[in-house]
């Protein structure tokens, strides 16, 4: 018995042995694997890479006092550089964009079959710049940056007063509202019609895409380790988002579905209209891009983008205006002496007042929706600033960190419209602020946003005044942290005015 004991005593040694060994074996090649020369950084685990201890652009921005504005890291296998001071994030995007304005391989195991990409996820080249080209074209010629897309956003800013009105001074979320108002100016764009606000299958479709921006990166581990796709509960979120993802491209296939029987060559309606007639024109190009499979992930691109960043910037400025009452009071002031209660308010009125512009440029600043905007890659290996960065590693502009750098910001965690005015209350406009991100893939729906940014909020701010409920307590400044950086739930009170 004392044998057997010892035997199988020795048998557990060593299949630890062998485990642990096996485990130094990972270890060492994960050590090894790693390029030299690389920015500083926290070192990770084998295949997870590293553990951030809480979300990941604020603990990298707590990590540059000690690794410095340029650091290295694993995220599961792939090699990731963040960039967290302006001056480097402007030298890789603006002044070096030939190498770091790739995109790194799509994480949607779906989205990484296709052969084509839309526009936000498609690398560096020329089909990139064929189909932003289309895309800033197609936008301008429905209305972007004229006065008839004013008239869209009025149309859709008029719509959520009525909603607002309904309310009759009651406590209520405007986060659905504001959803469908921006949802609808691009559904106009891109599908020529807009969605009641009750119309259920426009709501199921606002909630696809709350639900795919309000997933934490931390959920998303299976994209970065494909075999914990296949793992239960940990790969919940992922395949719901996948889920999400296909419900929104299956609403959108249905809208192409739908023009494609409608279509008339002599009536282009919308921007799916317009990308139609160009697959037409390019029917006989054996090498063409505009295929079906391209026109949904551009209009996705849209869709996504445009409806989520805008629409949670807004509710920043809401919340922020309700926290300051000091601030909204002297923003109305502005839209009382320039643009009166009326006329509808245009973008011809925003260089005539610099404190509603300063205010919107705060909110962007502070907020900072998108934090680490759309991840970069490079196209080939680079020298940068002494460290060597090699082709293929995805490169992130912690824009957060770049808002809230105290070297550029007194007190940069305070709402203080006047860091954008001067001596004589002109606005002064700040590079640093970068909401859009820089360089060639600066987001091409910016002209967009700003516009329904500046008629939305001054509109709403023209109609009511905006406080807490009576007793309710004051609402967290601190957000959360998803696909985009959102406030959390909070509730308001509209008085109109007369």
């Amino acid at each position: 018995m004392i044998i057997d004991c010892l035997y199988d005593l020795w048998t557990s040694w060593s299949l630890l042995g062998v485990l642990v060994a096996a485990a130094c074996c990972l270890l060492a090649v994960w050590v090894m694997r790693r390029p030299p020369n690389l920015p500083p950084g926290p070192w990770g685990w084998p295949l997870i890479g590293v553990i951030f201890p809480k979300a990941e652009q604020l603990a990298l921005t707590d990590w540059i006092p000690k690794y410095g504005d340029i650091i290295s890291f694993y995220r599961g296998p792939y090699l990731v550089v963040s960039l967290g001071s302006y001056n480097v994030v402007r030298e890789a995007f603006v002044k070096n964009a030939e190498t770091f304005s790739s995109r790194p391989r799509p994480l949607n195991p779906i989205l990484a079959t296709y052969k084509t990409k839309g526009v936000a996820q498609e690398p560096y080249g020329p089909t990139w710049k064929e189909h932003r080209k289309f895309m800033l074209t197609s936008l301008r010629d429905f209305g972007v940056g004229k006065r008839s897309m004013e008239g869209k956003i009025l149309e859709e800013t008029r719509a959520l007063a009525d909603e607002i009105s309904k309310k009759e001074n009651q406590s209520f979320c405007i986060s659905n509202m504001m959803q469908v108002t921006v949802s609808n100016v691009i559904c106009s764009i891109v599908f020529g019609s807009r969605y009641e606000y009750d119309d259920p299958k426009f709501i199921q479709l606002i909630e696809a895409i709350d639900h795919f921006f309000s997933t934490p990166r931390s959920a998303l581990l299976p994209a970065f380790i494909p075999i914990l796709r296949y793992v239960p509960v940990v790969n919940r979120s992922f395949l719901n988002v996948m889920k999400v993802q296909y419900y929104i491209g299956s609403h959108i296939l249905e809208q192409i579905r739908d023009h494609e029987a409608t279509f008339d060559p002599n009536d282009i309606r919308d921007v799916i209209d317009a990308f139609l007639l160009e697959k037409r024109r390019k029917k006989t190009d054996e090498n063409s891009t505009f295929t079906e499979q391209q026109n949904i992930l551009v209009v996705m691109d849209l869709f996504l983008a445009g409806t989520e960043t805008t629409s949670t910037t807004l509710r920043w400025a809401l919340l922020y205006m309700i926290l300051h009452p000091d601030i909204q009071d002297r923003v109305r002031r502005e839209i009382d002496s320039v643009i009166g209660q009326n006329q509808d308010p245009s973008m011809a009125h925003r260089t005539q007042m610099p404190y509603t512009e300063a205010t919107l440029d705060e909110v962007g600043r502070l907020a900072t929706i998108a934090p680490f905007a759309v991840p970069h890659a490079t196209s080939n290996d680079i020298t940068f600033r002494g460290y060597n960065i090699p082709k293929g590693t995805v490169v992130e502009a912690n824009v957060w960190a770049v808002h809230h750098d105290p070297q550029l910001w007194a007190e940069p965690y305070n709402f203080d419209p006047t860091r954008f005015l001067d001596d004589d209350g002109k606005f002064v406009k700040r590079e640093e602020v970068i909401p859009f991100s820089i360089g060639r893939r600066v987001c091409l729906g910016e002209r967009l946003a700003r516009m329904e940014l500046f008629l939305i909020f001054t509109s709403l701010l023209q109609r009511f005044s905006f406080k807490l409920p009576e007793g309710a307590p004051v609402p967290s400044e601190e957000g959360v942290f998803g696909g985009t950086h959102s406030p959390v739930p909070f509730k308001l009170v509209a008085i109109p005015r007369n």
